[in-house]
This record gives C-alpha cells, structure tokens and sequence, in this order.
C-alpha cells in the first residue's frame, strides 16, 4: 500500500487460512524523493502527462516487487506458496461520477510488471467496478474495518488517517448496517505545509502545530469548503484538497503566521473528522484510528477532545499496527477477489449493489 500521503510503501504477508488473520511479517520502504515528487505532481495536469504516468507506475512496482522479495526473505517463503499480492497502485486522479455521470478514477501501477517480477498472482484495479455501477469507489476499507473492529451489539467507528481521513461507522447489526466515506483531509495540507516552511515531510507528533494557536477565522474560511456539508457517501482525495486549493483561502489571512497556520490546519483535520463521527456515529462510544495521523500525538488529543464522550485510540491497541492497517486490508481485498466474494458496500459508496472488486494478473 502506498498512500495519499506518499511516505512510503507498506507491504505485509498475511495469513488469512485461520478464523482470525495474522499479519506474519510487515516491510516498510521510502519512495525515492525524486518518484514522490513525480506522483504528486501527476495529480495535477501537466506537460506530457501519459508517458510520465508510465513510468511513475513502472518505478512505483519495482519498489512493490522489492518489498514482496524482502517479505519473502524475512519469513523464509518462496513465490508458490503465496496465494497472491494485492496491489492498490497510487490514487493519482479519484472523480467519481464527474463529467459524463459516471467519471472515473485512476491509481498508476502496473500489476502485470508486478506478475512478472515477482511470479505471484497479482490483484489490482480495486475501484473501478464500483465506479461503473454507479459509486464511489472509495472507500474500500470499511468491509474489513467490520472484519476486523466489529462487534455485535456495539456501534464502532474506526478512522483511517492518510494523506486523506476516512471514517467507517460499524452498527451494532455488524454486516447489515455499514456506513464509510472520506471525511476530508488527513496529513496531506499539513504535510505540504510542513515541507513548504520547515522543510520537514512532515509535523513529527504535531509538535509544531502544537506550539502555535488555531486562527478561529481561517479555520471558518477553511470549513466553508461545501465538501464538509455534502452528505454521504462521498469521496475526495489531493484532486481537491492540496495546496493550491489552501493557498486559495489564505487569501486575505497574510499575517498568521505558518506555525499558526499549520495548528489550523491540524484542527482543520481533528474537526472534519470529530465531526463526522458525530453525524454519522453519534452512538459508538469508541474510534479506533489508524494510518500515520495515529502517530501524530497533537492529532489524536484534538480529535479526543472534540469527541469528550468516545473513547479514542490506536488501532495497536486491537491487534493491528497503524502502518499495517491498510496493507493488511488490501491483502484481505485481494483474498476475497480470488475467492469472487464482494467487498463494496452499497451502504458505503452509494453503488447499485455489491460488486467483486479488483482484476486477477496470473503469473
């Protein structure tokens, strides 16, 4: 998995044969600065854009063909005894039902490349199907969300916090009452902004938004993003939430300073987010968050406090790691395709039903 945060690729080996699943071995590996700079400014037009984006996926799959070869050294496993790779790509573009009624959203990978690199049975193009019956094709994680952080009887949120937030609310009906949406931005703004003045990819436990002040009107100017007053199920991703987009509304707000700009725009993150649980699981009494916001201690104490009544914590706490919920889920995506079970949810992305997501690439 390497998301919209671009910090990295995250690959675990997973053993789904038992009633619970394991997650046998985890690699984490950089993308060079030169391939994240590359796919990031892939997610806006620009000079040459089809033969650039080729390359980009070509590059992104040597380094998941690298993490595959690294998990297979780690847990001392060949190639024939893994079932197959699921591999989301690198969500450069995401406009569901855009311009034509039915849009389209694109991640770069090249799954084939994959296949033949690591002679392993790759999944890939997980989206696409929900997108042509209609949905979202994001989020795709809240079927495993209930998988793994459901509990009959008990109303669960679970928040994934990437380059984008997303947030899945599990009803105490378990499979029968699923809702999921993107709820804004995640680390994307504040990333960006931490790069743009501190020269740092990223705010190391919010410790600089921390020592700044949240700007009430700048932060009103930032909710009035009619993104946030759309209802569910919608999705978002860097095609409307990146700096172009901030250095719009700091127009007129020249004198905040950045470190206070950046403790807005954490607040802008902990508020979308607050919020959305609010509306849409102002029952659960417990939010489980994971992606690299979980790392991010300013973060999580500003969403705790905006969410006094629910407890708020780490998904380490229930079993799986922040950097390894997403790889994990994509890994149980994949299963469930070679299986042909459905994992979108009409509930979650709004699709004219359930769809088997994903496109087999034998070896």
């Amino acid at each position: 998995m390497s998301g919209t945060s671009l910090d990295g690729v995250d690959g675990v080996l997973v053993d789904l044969s038992r009633d619970r699943l394991k997650v046998v071995a985890h690699v984490n590996a950089p993308l060079s600065q030169a391939l994240a700079d590359e796919l990031l400014a892939l997610n806006t037009p620009g000079v040459n854009e089809i033969h650039r984006s080729a390359l980009a996926a070509n590059a992104l799959v040597r380094v998941y063909a690298h993490i595959v070869a690294q998990l297979l050294h780690k847990t001392g496993l060949n190639a024939a005894q893994v079932a197959a790779i699921g591999a989301h790509g690198q969500t450069v573009r995401h406009q569901p039902q855009a311009y034509d009624g039915t849009g389209y959203t694109l991640q770069l990978n090249n799954p084939a490349l994959l296949a033949e690199l690591t002679g392993i049975d790759v999944v890939a193009d997980f989206r696409s199907r929900d997108i042509a019956a209609g949905g979202q094709g994001a989020p795709l994680v809240p079927a495993f969300h209930q998988s793994v952080f459901g509990r009959p009887g008990e109303t669960i949120a679970a928040l994934n916090i990437g380059g984008i937030s997303n947030l899945t609310v599990i009803g105490p009906n378990m499979a029968d009452d699923v809702q999921g949406f993107d709820c804004g931005p995640g680390n994307a703004l504040m990333d960006a902004w931490c790069q743009q003045h501190r020269e740092q990819a990223y705010d190391a436990d919010g410790a600089w938004a921390a020592a700044g002040r949240v700007h009430d009107g700048l932060l009103n100017r930032l909710l009035e993003e009619p993104y946030f007053a759309q209802p569910a199920p919608k999705s978002t991703g860097r095609d409307l939430f990146n700096p172009t987009w901030l250095n719009w509304r700091l127009d007129g707000f020249s004198s905040v300073a950045p470190v206070d700009v950046q403790a807005t725009l954490t607040e802008l993150t902990a508020t979308a987010c607050a919020t959305s649980v609010q509306q849409y699981g102002d029952d659960a009494r417990q939010l489980i968050i994971c992606g690299g916001g979980a790392f991010n201690g300013h973060l999580m104490r500003r969403i705790q406090a905006l969410l006094p009544d629910v407890e708020v914590d780490s998904s380490e706490s229930h079993g799986l790691p922040p950097q390894q919920v997403e790889a994990t889920a994509f890994a149980w995506l994949a299963s469930k395709t070679a299986l042909r079970q459905t994992t979108s949810l009409k509930t979650v992305t709004g699709a004219r039903g359930a769809r088997i997501s994903g496109a087999i690439y034998p070896a």
